[in-house]
């Protein structure tokens, strides 16, 4: 059996979903895990970094040049280097001792709430009573329920959405979001993303998960519904930017979970809430993450 290669890239954990996008896009990834690290210098605004771990089966080409390119088109499109994280690199060439299987053993049964569990697609797991399960593969795709932010947005779904509501879920990475909303009672559910790579995983997961949802590429600009519960899981700065989009989508009294916020990028996200005039009902926190509950 052949070695293997582990990429470790300091990354700010908000964009960990992006550079993992990259990493599945350029390299021949078997998984990715992050690994987060909290430091104690309250005077820095950035008090998080992260190491990405990018699990690689071939090497035949220079992974530090692509990474380096991608950094810069980020900043082109305005990603400042404290957005960014250093993407300081490292590569190790370790021995396979059937790594898949010990890459698996980090992942067990998320319990987000009592009532919500993500269960990695290896593992079976009976159901408590009255508990919903979502099948996923943790590290194969973008917002695997892992993630502090992930969470918070599922247990903003569970406590905020009415039964029978349309959902929608802008940015949708792996679809869990929406999948989420129709086991917990959604009459209807839309993801959709600006990443067409991101599409057929959405599809298959829903598939996976015995749920119909809708996906398609697309952005929130571009839609003409309007809906009683949208989830936002995106950059703080992203969520700022189009704030305006997204109360335009939601249905007068509906309810919307903002997520991707780092606690000390909050403010950001306030400001652009106080500023089309939608009401916070709730901040949540997981961590030194934060989502926040609005109603139009």
């Amino acid at each position: 059996m052949s070695n293997y290669y582990e990429l470790q890239i300091k990354i700010n954990p908000e964009i960990e979903d992006i550079v993992s996008d990259i990493c599945f896009s350029n390299f021949d990834c078997e998984g990715i895990v992050l690994a987060e690290e909290t430091y104690k210098d309250l005077v820095m605004t950035a008090t998080t970094q992260g190491t990405l771990r990018v699990f690689l089966t071939d090497l035949s080409y220079n992974p530090i040049e692509v990474l380096k390119t991608e950094r810069e088109l980020l900043k082109e499109r305005g990603f400042s280097e404290e957005d960014l994280g250093s993407w300081e690199v490292q590569i190790d060439e370790k021995e396979n001792q059937d790594w898949s299987k010990k890459w698996k053993e980090k992942w067990g049964v998320t319990h987000v709430s009592e009532r919500i569990a993500v269960v990695p697609s290896w593992i079976e797991y009976p159901p408590k009573d009255n508990e919903i399960t979502i099948t996923l593969d943790p590290g194969c795709a973008f917002g695997t329920g892992t993630h502090q932010t992930t969470q918070l947005c599922m247990k903003a779904i569970e406590k905020y959405m009415a039964p029978n509501s349309k959902v929608a879920d802008i940015g949708t990475g792996s679809g869990i979001l929406a999948i989420c909303a129709m086991k917990l009672g959604a009459q209807a559910a839309y993801g959709c993303d600006n990443d067409e790579t991101v599409i057929d995983v959405c599809k298959d997961n829903a598939k996976i998960n015995k749920v119909e949802c809708t996906f398609e590429l697309n952005t929130a600009d571009e839609l003409n519904e309007k809906y009683d519960f949208i989830c936002a899981n995106i950059l703080h700065n992203i969520l700022a930017q189009i704030m305006g989009d997204l109360k335009s989508i939601m249905k007068d009294g509906a309810k919307m979970v903002l997520s991707g916020i780092l606690n000390e990028k909050q403010q950001i996200v306030l400001d652009a809430v106080a500023e089309h005039n939608l009401k916070v009902i709730e901040i949540m926190t997981q961590d030194q993450w934060v989502a926040i509950i609005v109603e139009k």
